[in-house]
């Protein structure tokens, strides 16, 4: 009788054993993310934002579902694929950029946002201060928006002391780029420099784009960051080592991939804090009463290889101030 009494205790234990763990194990999230375009998972940036969801206990195909829909650089997309994530019961979207927040912002007025990537959000209208945002928003910020242009050009003329003449990459469908041309104007006009407005609203643009500075003798292309500037990064290093025009860019990996300068926050770090957001929303957290995030630092990344490619001199002074030097 003993025997079988402990076969029987070892039994139950088998199956009890495995039911104790699924009550356990956290809860299973779905959340939305909502973008302009696909990305590379094995982008730094992404790398971070997975890293970063880890560092609050979710973990992708474990107790956290992602529903991710790109517009594929049409901004008519939006509205609809937000409505499908609405429809699938989200617990929150995670918006990248300002036209898919702001397209998020439109579709509920319930459901958390958090939005990344996005300059001046109180501009946008998907807040109304950064410590308190009030209603369904919140996220993360990526520059000083009133301050960064002048700064951009200050560090252009510092490294091209005989610019006169600067091209201003931008995408015309960008509400931040086209908010930031009297900023840039006053800017110029200060450092006694003329700018011209380049577009592009796909990558098909691009090289009419560079045609077109090569034209105008621009002496440097300040490439404005946007999804498709990041996405595209590799083609216009390409364009500009071709047309052999220096370029200033937001995002650090541009300058990694042929770029001249680079001064932009660091947005590896950005992505990575949207976890701390998504794990207080989950957890209960209103996100009016969640703080908007701004960036703390920035980085000026200068690439001597192609500076040397171009037969430009980068003075030492910019060199020793720089974060990262690529040789």
């Amino acid at each position: 009788m003993r025997r079988i009494g402990l076969a029987v205790v070892v039994a139950l234990s088998l199956v009890l054993a495995p039911l104790a763990a699924v009550s356990q194990s956290p809860e299973k999230h779905r959340i939305g993310y909502l973008a302009t375009f696909p990305d590379n998972p094995k982008d730094p940036i992404q790398e971070a934002f997975i890293a970063g969801l880890r560092d609050h206990g979710y973990v992708e195909g474990r107790n956290l579902s992602i529903e991710r829909r790109f517009s594929d650089g049409r901004p008519e997309r939006l509205p609809d694929l937000v409505t499908d994530l609405l429809r699938l019961n989200v617990s929150l979207i995670i918006a990248v950029a300002p036209v898919p927040s702001r397209a998020a912002k439109d579709a509920t007025a319930t459901v958390p946002i958090v939005f990344v990537t996005v300059a001046d959000p109180i501009g946008m209208g998907l807040v109304t201060n950064y410590r308190r945002p009030g209603g369904n928003v919140t996220g993360l910020a990526t520059i000083e928006f009133e301050a960064f242009t002048a700064k951009q050009l200050e560090i252009i003329k510092e490294a091209l002391p005989k610019s006169s003449r600067i091209a201003i990459l931008m995408n015309p469908t960008n509400p931040h780029h086209v908010r930031d041309l009297p900023q840039a104007q006053a800017a110029a006009n200060m450092l006694r420099v003329k700018l011209q407005r380049l577009e592009a609203r796909d990558a098909a643009e691009l090289e009419t784009a560079f045609e077109a500075a090569t034209r105008e003798r621009a002496d440097l292309v300040n490439v404005y960051g946007d999804p498709l500037t990041y996405g595209q990064r590799a083609r216009i290093a390409e364009l500009a080592m071709r047309h052999r025009l220096p370029t200033m860019h937001f995002f650090r990996v541009a300058v990694e991939a042929g770029g001249l300068l680079g001064f932009g926050p660091d947005l590896p770090s950005i992505w990575r804090n949207v976890g701390k957001y998504v794990d207080k929303i989950l957890k209960g957290a209103k996100p009016g009463d969640i703080p908007v995030e701004q960036p703390t630092k920035y980085e000026l990344v200068v690439n001597m290889k192609t500076a040397k490619a171009l037969g430009i001199t980068i003075p030492q002074s910019l060199l020793l101030r720089a974060d990262q030097v690529i040789e």
